[in-house]
């Protein structure tokens, strides 16, 4: 199967500075429902022979341009082959209609990154391994718990996004009155959109921003909204998804087989951070009668809040990634 042609920008738009270390490129690949995802690759210099590769993604409504294509990029001058991609219908990637999510299709989508890299020349396909942030750490374990070729996963300052979507933040719409009304809305606006013939945004984060606005919206907006991590082709920074966008996941419980990973996982949060639980939770539950229990790990970080995790190259532990990298990836 042929990727489609995809409208690929050449500058550097990231919004962080170019490594003088690596080789960038872009590339394309297809997943297993025909969409052409786009990516950065992100070459050592002076690389020789077969080299271990890592798959990157997220934060949820992110681009590659933003927090994944710096942990790409800063994993490849620690001298791995890594790609940081666009999820489909998001960024520079294909699928239509634009801006909607899928429990299924966005595994897909890390699982395609790992057909992509097992292929390359300079990558051992034995040595593969992934990345997710926020919502994409869930769906970094989702793939990890169906694809055996991934061998070390890590989880970045993760949302389960069944479980936000289900029952709402810190489970505050945990009930079946609350998911009824829930389900009455987005269907209501499913028929709406039907009728138009168009999909409605839901909004990005929130701007201007509330002065009684909760911390962890002003952690978002400190992060998509200023200088720090704004990009034009941003979910989060812009529109944000459909507002039916997200609705299979209330139906779709992700991390069901997680407690059957062998393959190394680490995940990561921030001490602070306001989705601390979603990680807490996610690894309780992995450990619960895992069969290779020994090469998984939980990783507190010490007064680190959740955008912290997605470009404070002082606080994300690259040293850390990389020593689990390499131990997992040989």
């Amino acid at each position: 199967m042929e990727n489609a042609k995809l409208n690929l920008t050449s500058e550097w738009d990231k919004t962080f500075p170019k490594s003088d270390k690596v080789n960038h490129s872009k590339v394309t690949f297809h997943n297993r429902y025909g969409i052409t995802l786009a990516a950065d690759m992100y070459v050592p210099k002076n690389a020789n022979g077969k080299l271990a590769a890592i798959a990157v993604c997220g934060p949820f409504g992110a681009v590659k341009e933003q927090s994944s294509g710096l942990y790409a990029q800063t994993m490849a001058e620690r001298g791995f082959v890594t790609i940081a991609f666009d999820p489909s219908f998001t960024g520079e990637s294909g699928g239509e209609p634009r801006y909607m999510a899928s429990p299924d299709i966005n595994t897909e989508d890390f699982q395609a990154a790992v057909d992509f890299l097992s292929v390359q020349e300079n990558v051992d396909p034995q040595k593969i391994g992934i990345i997710g942030i926020c919502g994409w750490g869930g769906l970094a374990l989702n793939a990890a718990a169906i694809d055996t070729r991934i061998k070390a996963a890590v989880a970045s300052t993760m949302y389960d996004m069944s479980r936000v979507n289900t029952n709402g933040y810190f489970d505050a719409e945990n009930s079946e009155q609350a998911r009824y009304e829930k389900r009455k809305a987005l269907n209501a606006q499913r028929t709406a959109e039907y009728k138009s013939g168009t999909y409605e945004l839901g909004g990005g984060v929130v701007d201007p921003l509330p002065e009684d606005a909760p911390f962890f919206v002003k952690d978002y907006y400190d992060y998509y909204k200023t200088k720090r991590g704004y990009h034009a082709r941003s979910l989060n920074s812009n529109g944000g998804w459909n507002k039916t966008g997200c609705m299979s996941f209330m139906n779709m419980p992700l991390l069901r087989y997680t407690n059957e990973i062998r393959s190394a996982v680490l995940i990561m949060h921030g001490e602070k951070a306001h989705s601390c639980y979603f990680s807490k939770d996610a690894f309780a539950a992995m450990m619960n009668g895992n069969p290779v229990p020994e090469n998984k790990e939980l990783l507190i970080i010490p007064n680190a809040v959740h955008t912290d995790l997605y470009d404070r190259t002082d606080i994300i532990p690259f040293d850390k990634l990389e020593k689990f990298f390499g131990d997992n990836l040989k």
